[in-house]
């Protein structure tokens, strides 16, 4: 099965939605017209669903192997991959300054879904490339990155993060690779585990960010510093030199995206491998976390980039797979499945989560550029503590919901999709590390608690369930039975979020054991009202547009049906997650380690 960018979605979202206009008159972006945005959305579309998609069975299938310890990709990567470069995709969101396009990181995050939902394993190389990027950018000194950032732009090497340890996971605390100054740069030794495109044969050079520790450095988080390690040191004429002295030990065996190589790396085997200080020492940890908003985003997106590929595989499946007659009819003659209202209920439901995450991910990635671009910088800041709580909700809620989306996507296919042949299996292999990596979904929902509500007492989420008055407001105004339903159902979902906000604040204070113990409720509460709320914007939208018969009347009235069955269907059990998230703290811990 293949994979056809949903164009008409995206663009309506981003307009509709997003406020794309609004993010195109920022300064810096004045670029970002309408037509180029369009031919660019065109272009990704082609190469999305006429390269990337066609590679994505055989990724799986095949895989990355490792010989002699060369990695070698699924066959057609490394050729992509230079189509991918030479088209300068690589380079649409970042700093002109170093060779980058400067486009919105709007635009790129709705390119990056098209990326990911074609090829997740193919799509990786380029998520974690972005986050070296971000790092080096915000952080690396002025030789730093005038030698590494424009060829990480252009896509000519690629970047990686070494985070992880067998003995460290999600506790960086616990690192022990070291890193001992030597004249003006240092020696990086370790292992490293989990390290996405660590070794690949894709790109001339490899540029690792690695965390270690110095001599000296105390224990804990403070003592850990970030070093850029490249796999080839770079020569005074700014290429690839001698190797560096790193390799990688094995790949792990995973579950899904067989075709992005995992690697155990290890550096140092023979004295240290060359790696070069950013910023200051101690400072490594809080270096990584600048980049994180982008690298969870950009996870989250490729949740919503699952469910689509799962969505459009199990909808064209079920319009020609024929089995039992039509309930709604006499006639004896079995029909396609999509007929059979259970089918119609998983579908719908696939439907409108997707374009509630494609809402809710795009109105985020717009307000990255709102607070990068901003004149106003107390805007700016208010927008900025916007994404900052909206990251965690949009990584979590949209990879939990990538699982479940993909795991519908088999129980449509029935028997055929448990087969491997029809890749429907694939979808769902590949979508289960998405609450894994980049801070597990329990560490999102600690974060969203722990920080994003607790500093300010959740006056910004309280900001948000305003907003989605306010909308109740506008649709108030506006006639029909389709919007008077949503209304009612945006109202319920802002009073619980309210009540459930105001509760998680309190409880912080007072009990921050008991607030985690219904930080999960909270977060999907979150998730599901705030994607309501935007898709009720968008049946909004779509209901004027009908309105002044502007636009194909079939897109915008299943627009509108979407929102309603989203509020009707989707919102109302969600709701429910309140009384989980107060009573949860009361027995979660109630029985001891024994009786577990």
């Amino acid at each position: 099965m293949t994979y056809t960018p949903p164009l008409a979605d995206m663009r309506f979202a981003l307009r509709e939605v997003a406020g794309l206009q609004q993010i195109s008159a920022l300064p810096g972006y004045e670029h970002a017209t309408d037509d180029t945005i369009d031919a660019v959305l065109e272009e990704a579309a082609k190469l999305a669903g006429n390269g990337l998609a066609p590679l994505n069975r055989d990724g799986d299938k095949v895989g990355a192997k490792l010989e002699n310890g060369v990695v070698r990709t699924a066959p057609g990567f490394a050729r992509m991959y230079k189509e991918f470069v030479e088209g300068g995709w690589n380079s649409l969101p970042f700093d002109p300054e170093f060779g980058g396009q400067g486009m919105p990181w709007l635009l790129a995050a709705t390119v990056q879904e098209m990326w990911q939902a074609a090829n997740m394993g193919f799509g990786l190389v380029l998520l974690l490339n972005q986050g070296a990027i971000d790092a080096i950018h915000h952080h690396g000194s002025a030789d730093q990155k005038s030698t590494f950032l424009p060829r990480m732009i252009s896509g000519e090497w690629t970047g990686t993060m070494n985070l992880t340890e067998p003995q460290a996971g999600s506790d960086l605390a616990q690192l022990k690779s070291r890193a001992v100054k030597n004249g003006d740069h240092y020696l990086v030794t370790g292992q490293k585990i989990f390290i996405t495109y660590g070794e690949h044969d894709m790109a001339e050079n490899i540029v690792h960010l690695v965390l270690a520790r110095t001599p000296d450095a105390p224990a804990g988080v403070r003592g850990i510093s970030l070093f850029i390690v490249p796999k080839f040191l770079v020569g005074a004429d700014g290429k690839p030199g001698r190797r560096n002295d790193l390799r990688c030990v094995s790949l792990e065996h995973k579950l899904g995206i067989h075709a992005s190589p995992t690697c155990v790396m290890s550096f140092g085997d023979d004295g240290g491998a060359v790696g070069y200080l950013v910023g200051e020492e101690g400072r490594g940890l809080s270096y990584m976390f600048t980049m994180m908003n982008n690298a969870r985003l950009s996870v989250g997106i490729q949740g919503l980039a699952i469910a689509e590929r799962a969505y459009q595989q199990a909808a064209a499946f079920a319009k020609t797979r024929v089995q039992s007659k039509d309930d709604g009819s006499d006639k004896p003659q079995p029909v396609s499945i999509i007929h059979h209202a259970d089918v119609r209920r998983m579908l719908m439901t696939m439907r409108a989560q997707v374009e509630a995450m494609r809402a809710l991910g795009y109105y985020t990635a717009a307000g990255i550029d709102g607070a990068l671009r901003h004149t106003d910088r107390v805007a700016a800041k208010r927008i900025q503590d916007r994404v900052d709580l909206l990251i965690p909700i949009v990584k979590a809620w949209f990879t939990d919901l990538g699982n479940e989306i993909a795991s519908t996507g088999v129980q449509i296919h029935g028997g055929m999709g448990f087969i491997e042949e029809t890749g429907a299996a694939q979808h769902l292999r590949d979508a289960r590390i998405l609450p894994i990596y980049e801070g597990t979904n329990g560490i999102q929902a600690r974060d969203l608690v722990g920080r994003k509500v607790a500093r300010d007492g959740g006056e910004t989420m309280l900001a948000l369930v305003a907003e989605m008055r306010a909308t109740c407001e506008e649709l108030k105004a506006a006639p029909g039975d389709d919007l008077v339903a949503i209304r009612t159902a945006l109202l319920a979902a802002a009073d619980a979020l309210e009540e459930a906000t105001r509760w998680v604040a309190q409880s912080v204070r007072e009990d921050l054991a008991a607030a985690l113990a219904g930080s999960v409720p909270f977060l999907r509460l979150a998730g599901t009202a705030l994607g309501g709320w935007l898709l009720a914007r968008s049946g909004l939208a779509a209901h004027g547009k009908l309105a002044g018969r502007d636009g194909d009347a079939a897109f915008l009235e299943a627009k509108v049906v979407t929102a309603r069955f989203y509020a009707e269907v989707v919102l109302p059990p969600a709701l429910a997650e309140l009384g989980p998230l107060k009573a949860a703290g009361r027995t979660v811990f109630a029985l001891s380690e024994a009786q577990l």
